[in-house]
């Protein structure tokens, strides 16, 4: 999810509320889960989005209760939750992307593409350099 300011981010989050009755938290949710289709750890999920490991429950037992993802107990090791998109989330998922498309396009719509790759690849850097300090901290 890449924003250009708290105005973009508000927006976003004001759209998926409005039409689709959903959080830009739990879309966060989706779009991870969605990228591993053999499901996911609680924990690989936490540290993919940067936050901690109570806000990823939250969310994820709410979007379980809605239907959109299942958990299950990892095979190798019963204590860990393995989280997966069910049939209606994977398509409620779809429809999710292709607005979140629509409106992040529009919103650099003014940018040129060379701009957008350049402030695209910036920020990827910037959410490796800051998943290693959680790392780090998480080693001390």
């Amino acid at each position: 999810r890449f924003c250009s300011g708290s105005g973009d981010k508000r927006r976003l989050r004001r759209r998926f509320a409005d039409r689709f009755g959903i959080t830009l938290p739990r879309f966060d949710v989706l779009a991870t889960v969605e990228r591993h289709p053999d499901g996911v750890t609680m924990g690989e999920l936490s540290r993919s989005l940067l936050v901690s490991n109570g806000n990823v429950t939250a969310n994820v037992r709410q979007l379980e209760q809605d239907g959109l993802v299942s958990t299950s107990p990892s095979p190798e090791d019963r204590r860990v939750l393995i989280v997966a998109l069910t049939d209606k989330g994977g398509a409620l998922f779809s429809e999710l992307a292709a607005a979140h498309h629509e409106w992040i396009e529009a919103m650099f719509g003014k940018m040129s593409p060379e701009e957008k790759k350049a402030l695209f690849g910036l920020l990827a850097r910037l959410k490796d350099s800051i998943g290693a300090a959680v790392d780090r901290k998480g080693e001390k």
